[in-house]
């Protein structure tokens, strides 16, 4: 029956060895039980509910993937995405926490669409290759620099718009949180990301940083979801503003989405010789499941975690260690005194580290080709510069056309790309 419902073969697998892959996964990525309500919070969305939407939704998502495409993968909200919504959807471009809720869901609703009808493989193709790698390191890059800034390590700066902030104790806090992550994960220690979120916590008690409510106890029933649950609000969407973000957070969940799993395949060993996935379909179709139920319940665009590989480094190989790993979300709905306590300085070393990680995808770019290069850098840069993933995205799509275009390579473009630069261009004169 396990081997029907998770893909669990006791012939040739262990259940102790998915018990502990899917603990080490869990333990990997947990970070985001802190650092999402951290970020979503800052848009005035209550934090409790926020900690409840995000182990929620990373449970639902990660027990259909487990049941669904029965592989050692788990999903909670994007550390892209949330920062999306957060810093660019709300506070630079002005849409309310409500109304980017909307935008996540119909963005979830069109993900089902077209993973059911594939019309991903039509829009992947679509993209350069290049720009897809750097969409993955510019978001990494983007991260790393809310984490500085939220610790006060980066502050605003009248001339020279960014400088090096005082050494608080909140920015003190914040490089403790960096330097114990970095090390911790140079020294290949399971959780590295998790244990210095904690570690930085504790220590930020005698600092004055983390603040211990009276009457504190580490447990405690679930915060409700009522603050945020099913709030849309549907109101200026007929817009082309929100056509391109709506469209552009499509493109992201999935690149990120596939990027991931194809990786993640890769070292469970599952890809065949012709390059295909089993059961690829159904992993996207869990993602677009969970960030559709994400959204009703508060919390921003659910992907596939490249944390996952922690679980698959310790044997993980079927959809048990999912199960595993979701399960443990659920329980951690009983502990949210506990992440709730930790303060935006802690989660710094996460958010840094991240960025390490996805910077990886740099190396994969053809860098010897400047008309390859430039259109990649440009996309990485503008995303940190403009604090905006949306715009870097657009600049980056309309850098390519126009080099490609100017070049005479005709043969690198295609219609999808011409129509995606001409309405980003429309979108900007009239932003």
């Amino acid at each position: 029956m396990l081997n029907k419902l998770l893909g669990f073969d006791p012939k040739t697998m262990k259940m102790r060895t998915e018990i502990i892959a899917g603990a080490t996964t869990f333990l990997t990525m947990s970070y985001i039980l802190a650092v999402n309500p951290s970020i979503l919070s800052s848009t005035g969305m209550d934090k409790g509910a926020l900690f409840t939407a995000t182990a929620v939704a990373s449970a639902i998502a990660t027990l259909l993937l487990a049941f669904m495409a029965k592989l050692p993968f788990a999903q909670a909200p994007s550390m892209g995405l949330n920062a999306f919504f957060a810093y660019t959807l709300c506070q630079a471009m002005g849409y309310s926490w409500q109304q980017s809720l909307a935008i996540m869901l119909i963005e979830g609703v069109l993900f089902i669409i077209i993973t059911f009808f594939n019309v991903r493989e039509l829009i992947l193709n679509s993209i350069p290759q290049n720009l897809r790698f750097a969409v993955s390191a510019g978001i990494g890059m983007f991260i790393a620099f809310i984490g500085l800034k939220n610790s006060g390590i980066i502050v605003a700066n009248p001339a020279t718009f960014v400088s090096l902030g005082n050494f608080t104790p909140t920015a003190t806090l914040g490089i403790i949180a960096i330097v114990l992550s970095g090390v911790l994960m140079a020294r290949r220690v399971k959780g590295s990301l998790f244990y210095g979120i904690i570690i930085a916590t504790v220590v930020g008690i005698p600092m004055g940083v983390t603040e211990i409510p009276e009457g504190w106890i580490p447990v405690s029933a679930p915060h409700s979801l009522s603050p945020i649950f099913c709030q849309f609000d549907f109101d200026g969407f007929l817009s082309l503003q929100t056509v391109l973000v709506v469209f552009s957070l499509l493109m992201v969940n999935i690149f990120d989405t596939i990027g991931t799993l194809v990786g993640l395949a890769e070292k469970t060993g599952i890809v065949k010789p012709d390059g295909s996935i089993p059961r690829v379909s159904q992993a996207m179709m869990s993602d677009a499941i969970g960030t559709t139920c994400g959204a009703m319940l508060g919390s921003s665009t659910i992907t596939t975690y490249v944390e996952s590989a922690s679980g698959i480094a310790e044997g993980g190989r079927s959809g048990m260690t999912s199960f595993v790993t979701g399960m443990l979300f659920v329980i951690s709905l009983l502990l949210s005194p506990i992440f709730l306590l930790i303060p935006g300085a802690a989660t710094s070393g996460a958010l840094v580290l991240v960025g390490v990680l996805m910077l990886d995808s740099v190396k994969k770019i053809d860098l010897s080709d400047v008309s390859e290069a430039f259109p990649a850098f440009i996309t990485m840069i503008t995303m940190v510069l403009c604090y905006s993933i949306a715009d870097g995205i657009c600049l980056g799509i309309l850098s390519f056309v126009i080099i490609k275009l100017c070049t005479a390579q005709w043969k690198a473009l295609n219609p999808t790309l011409i129509v995606l630069s001409l309405l980003f261009v429309i979108n900007f004169v009239f932003k």
